[in-house]
């Protein structure tokens, strides 16, 4: 019987999801640090992202800061992947009890790549110089439970872009909410906005140039330096909402299924669905897809009426994972290993590694 009030509510919630926006088209490649938009973790991964109401350890600093209002012990954990196009993934998180007062957290996100040769028209060998880019976000979070049912989150974050000798800083903010009810098993909702924060600009020498200012006037040369005005960029504000519960409780097995709709600024509204097995909390096994959306193939378009268009799955697709707890010899310390593969499609898949522990 709860497994047909979830399959009730999971199409329910297909429904009304469209209804966070009546039309909306694809704004990709219209905003900065689109780093920000990486899903943290191998659990999360491997549970299709569909995360927003599951995250129990410290990446809930990324997926929803009201999340460490639950955590009673220190959590730590590490992530990294090795990301599209020889780029690197790595993250960490810390979370830190405060009794009465709440929890505070710290993270650290990065994206890098190996240096690259300087190219030009002139020498497209390369000039025998290297050039860098990577992304970088430092993030403070404080989060408390109001209730017994009910927590919130906030998480103030400096976020760094660079590429050879330019660099772009921004500032923003996270905001999440859990609320936990008595409907089908103890059903879970939570919502987040992520990335409310300033635009982004890059500056640097690399936007010197030198031009004939006036041909006409003694004296001109085209050695005059001058610097081109970059156009400033918004943030991928990123908001979420999603509920999850247990479909199978008992005292070795657990069951949960998890659904999240996403509306970004910069693409279409997406659904991500996953589950998770465990067994006696020891062994995890996770399954999801990412990035389901409905849109018209001929306007582009995602709206009211999805139930009569194809479905797409963009840059996401079948997510698979794997975890393992275990506690440490002689001390109640907890490690926590994870392992996510996620799809892509046309693009290479991605592999995900994480280690946690509960101290």
């Amino acid at each position: 019987m709860k497994i047909k009030y979830i399959l009730y509510l999971l199409i329910t919630t297909l429904y009304i999801t469209p209804a966070i926006a009546q039309v909306s088209v694809s704004k990709t490649g219209t905003t900065a640090a689109t780093f920000l938009e990486i899903g943290i973790g191998a659990a999360a991964n491997g549970m299709g992202a569909a995360y927003v109401t599951r995250a129990t350890d410290a990446t809930s600093l990324y997926w929803n800061p009201a999340g460490i209002a639950r955590l009673d012990n220190n959590d730590a954990v590490v992530v990294h992947a090795n990301w599209i196009a020889t780029t690197n993934l790595d993250w960490g998180g810390l979370v830190i009890p405060l009794g009465e007062f709440g929890n505070v957290g710290f993270s650290f996100t990065s994206l890098s790549m190996p240096d690259d040769k300087v190219r030009t028209v002139e020498q497209p060998e390369g000039t025998g110089e290297y050039f860098s880019a990577g992304d970088i976000a430092l993030g403070v979070s404080y989060a408390r439970t109001l209730t017994d049912r009910f927590s919130i989150g906030f998480t103030g974050k400096y976020i760094q872009e660079t590429i050879w000798h330019m660099s772009s800083s921004a500032f923003a903010f996270d905001i999440g909410t859990l609320f936990r009810t008595d409907l089908f098993g103890g059903m879970v909702i939570g919502a987040s906005i992520s990335n409310f924060g300033t635009s982004m600009k890059l500056s640097g020498i690399d936007t010197r140039t030198y031009a004939r200012v006036d041909p006409t006037k003694l004296g001109s040369n085209d050695q005059i330096p001058y610097s081109v005005d970059l156009d400033s960029w918004g943030l991928p504000l990123l908001f979420r909402i999603g509920v999850s519960t247990d479909a199978i409780k008992t005292g070795d097995y657990r069951w949960t299924v998890a659904l999240d709709a996403l509306h970004p600024n910069d693409n279409y509204e997406t659904l991500n669905i996953g589950t998770e097995f465990a067994y006696k909390e020891f062994l995890f096994l996770r399954a999801g897809f990412q990035s389901l959306y409905f849109v018209d193939p001929n306007t582009g378009n995602s709206d009211r009426s999805f139930l009569q268009q194809p479905l797409y799955t963009g840059e996401g697709g079948l997510s698979l994972g794997i975890g393992l707890n275990s506690k440490m010899l002689f001390s109640t310390d907890v490690v926590k290993f994870d392992y996510a593969y996620r799809n892509f499609g046309a693009l290479d898949g991605v592999h995900f590694f994480s280690v946690g522990i509960q101290f």
